[in-house]
């Protein structure tokens, strides 16, 4: 398992960690196993690499879902720290985000900063504002960043009540099979289960898409779609 691999990872590895809301599989750490991920990764001076793409998307609270991220800093960590505001901003066009990065002092830091400017600069030199503009007004504004906590919460639950429409149509259809885990995965995607010539099968047969995997994008799933996503699973999966 995952605790297994961390301790077999050599020394001063980089670990790349989903904040919240896994990727593709909808199943996070609890904050006791954060803990435990803490301690191995402090024991093996490993580095962490957090991505966090989807804060606010996964309990519906964005401070809730940075709690990895903070235990980690407070535990002493120096790490790295991507963010997208895609998502939870609605800003998908844009791909505004941030690296932010922990190091041992001021002067680490700097230095730091310049081999991260010698790396943008002949990629991509100066990016648009627009997004980032956006979101820096929405955070600094009180009213604003108390507006997006409460629709983050809105879309988080109207998740959550598809997951189990879902399910529940899926059973109501007279699946045999076990679909408890959609509803206790959080965060955009659904880990289906179905194989890879199901999902084939459910594209030319329903035209319902999800990668080949098997992961589903509950954000896609609607009060007005949700039987027939339910059908289509059902037909190819029986």
């Amino acid at each position: 398992g995952m605790i297994a691999d961390l301790k077999d990872m050599p020394e001063g590895s980089i670990v790349l960690l989903h904040a919240c809301a896994h990727n593709p599989t909808g199943m996070d750490p609890t904050l006791e196993q954060w803990k435990q991920i803490s301690d191995i990764c402090k024991s093996k001076s490993l580095f962490p690499f957090f991505d966090s793409a989807y804060q606010g998307f996964a309990s519906g609270n964005s401070n809730t879902d940075a709690g990895a991220v903070r235990m980690f800093v407070e535990d002493g960590h120096y790490m790295a720290m991507v963010q997208s505001f895609s998502k939870n901003f609605g800003l998908y066009g844009q791909r505004v985000g941030a690296l932010s990065v922990v190091t041992e002092s001021e002067e680490e830091a700097k230095r730091v900063q310049s081999q991260i400017k010698m790396v943008i600069r002949p990629m991509y030199s100066n990016p648009p504002r627009h997004g980032a503009r956006l979101v820096s007004t929405i955070l600094d504004d009180p009213k604003l960043h108390s507006d997006f906590l409460v629709q983050c919460q809105d879309m988080a639950d109207r998740i959550g009540t598809m997951r189990v429409a879902l399910r529940s149509k899926l059973e109501e259809k007279g699946s045999t099979k076990n679909w408890e885990h959609i509803t206790k995965q959080i965060g955009m995607f659904a880990f289906s289960g179905l194989t890879k010539d199901q999902v084939v099968t459910m594209r030319e047969n329903f035209h319902v898409y999800c990668t080949l995997d098997g992961r589903l994008s509950m954000a896609g799933v609607t009060s007005g779609n949700v039987d027939y996503v339910a059908e289509a699973i059902h037909e190819v999966s029986k």
